[in-house]
């Protein structure tokens, strides 16, 4: 029996209410739970101390157990302390622009540099 700890989601349309869950990996989003071990509620601000509850003493129980945390919980238990932190790595081909944006940055850097040697030069003519 494979366990996560993830979100349920609750609450209206449009607006989202989340239970943090230890659930069976096979179990539906909204559907059987083992335990519930905190809430999130997103409309509230910050800084608000109603926003991430968490049962820190259950949350580490299943941690121990062996239950996988998703990503978003695992921003949570970070900031809360029970896990260390999970650095993201930058995606390095989706932040790069196209080929011909690359092609088209590389000639105009090669310009600047062609007119600022040709300034030096006429500079030290002089």
């Amino acid at each position: 029996m494979a366990l996560k700890i993830r979100l349920a989601r609750g609450g209206a349309k449009k607006r989202p209410f989340y239970r943090i869950v230890v659930a069976e990996a096979t179990a539906p989003r909204d559907g059987k739970f083992v335990e519930k071990i905190g809430t999130y509620n997103p409309l509230l601000e910050q800084g608000n101390a109603e926003r991430i509850v968490i049962n820190t003493e259950r949350a580490q129980h299943w941690l121990f157990v062996g239950a996988q945390p998703t990503d978003r919980v695992v921003g949570f238990f970070a900031n809360a302390g029970l896990v260390k932190a999970v650095t993201k790595t930058e995606q390095v081909k989706k932040s790069q622009p196209k080929a011909k944006a690359q092609q088209r940055l590389k000639e105009q850097a090669e310009a600047a540099e062609a007119a600022r040697q040709a300034a030096a030069e006429a500079a030290a003519a002089e």
